[in-house]
């Protein structure tokens, strides 16, 4: 028998199964959203898996302010791949409504395989409802609906000094007592200095009054890289902090002087606040295992998206692919 799924009754850990297309198609309405959350055609490969939940999305960022998603969760690691959102290369964590999935146990038998005809009849819903006609005229302009361009519409707003925010980042399994108390600790610190104006939030002040001239390295998915120093990186910076318009976050600081394979050259993205598509003509790119913490920028603790952050090709230094390691018997 299955267990009834109950308002914020699955935590960190559980073992869910994304349910059938007749099941979820069930959910949404005529705009394929269910509380105002899309369904994507990006998780529809999904249907009929097993996932372990990994966070509630109980304090969730966007544009440095959280925000709170009732009766929603993140399974692994599962990201959008922007097959469905014109090639987005965001690779956005992807949230499910607890009303999709069903909480299994370990050894319960598997589901039947997934209705085809259910499949389509969802695919074609929630593609349809994966733009949008903007303007008026006779010049109408389509933009992109995903679950970021609607997370605003879909959540509640939270004060950055609500103590209960925090507290369910504990109290539902998303955080253990250790990072809790850590990251609680340097956000009221940080966060009353930024009230008073006593800290700045711009990580790393340029070091010259006009930035370095930044040389493209035509990085590769696979090649070797390590990020430069503070101050290497700070003579690239202009007076807001930026290089050629792309901000270099708090979050990136502990990155400094290590290595790392590039994950991706990003040429495109959805912006969230539009849902217009942007076409980089700049250097760009994405670390592997280099995500946002959520434990160092202020208006974005605990936030569980860890997004990847973006770089510019001059704050790295390539390197030469490390030499395989011999076996005890040379």
């Amino acid at each position: 028998m299955q267990e009834p799924m109950k308002e914020r009754s699955l935590r960190s850990g559980d073992i869910v199964e994304v349910k059938s297309p007749a099941e979820i198609i069930d959910t949404l309405d005529e705009c394929g959203k269910l509380d105002g959350l899309p369904f994507m055609p990006e998780m529809l490969p999904y249907c009929g898996q097993r996932f372990v939940v990994a966070k509630r999305a109980e304090k969730v960022c966007i544009y440095s302010v959280s925000r709170r998603i009732l009766g929603t969760v993140l399974l692994g690691d599962l990201r959008c791949d922007g097959s469905g959102h014109g090639g987005c290369q965001e690779e956005c964590r992807l949230f499910w409504k607890e009303s999709w999935l069903r909480r299994v146990s370990p050894n319960q038998a598997l589901p039947a395989p997934v209705d085809e005809q259910a499949r389509e009849a969802l695919a074609r819903l929630v593609a349809t409802n994966t733009k949008r006609e903007v303007g008026a005229g006779g010049f109408p302009e389509m933009r992109y609906v995903c679950q970021y361009t609607e997370l605003c519409r879909a959540s509640q707003g939270l004060a950055v000094w609500d103590v209960r925010a925090y507290l369910r980042e504990l109290t539902t399994g998303n955080v253990a007592i250790g990072r809790f108390l850590r990251v609680t600790a340097r956000a009221a610190f940080e966060e009353t200095l930024q009230a008073l104006g006593l800290m700045s939030r711009i990580p790393l002040r340029p070091t010259r009054a006009a930035p370095i001239a930044c040389q493209s390295l035509g990085l590769l998915p696979g090649d070797w890289v390590e990020v430069k120093t503070k101050e290497e990186i700070a003579a690239t910076l202009n007076s807001a902090g930026k290089n050629r318009g792309l901000w270099f976050d708090r979050e990136m600081l502990p990155h400094c002087g290590k290595t790392y394979r590039v994950r991706m050259r990003v040429n495109r993205l959805i912006d969230y606040g539009t849902g217009k598509m942007i076409e980089l003509s700049s250097d760009c790119v994405k670390l592997e295992g280099v995500t946002c913490s959520g434990d160092l920028s202020t208006g974005r603790w605990f936030c569980p998206r860890e997004i990847f952050p973006y770089w510019r090709e001059c704050w790295l230094r390539r390197l030469p692919a490390p030499s395989a390691k011999k076996d005890d018997n040379g």
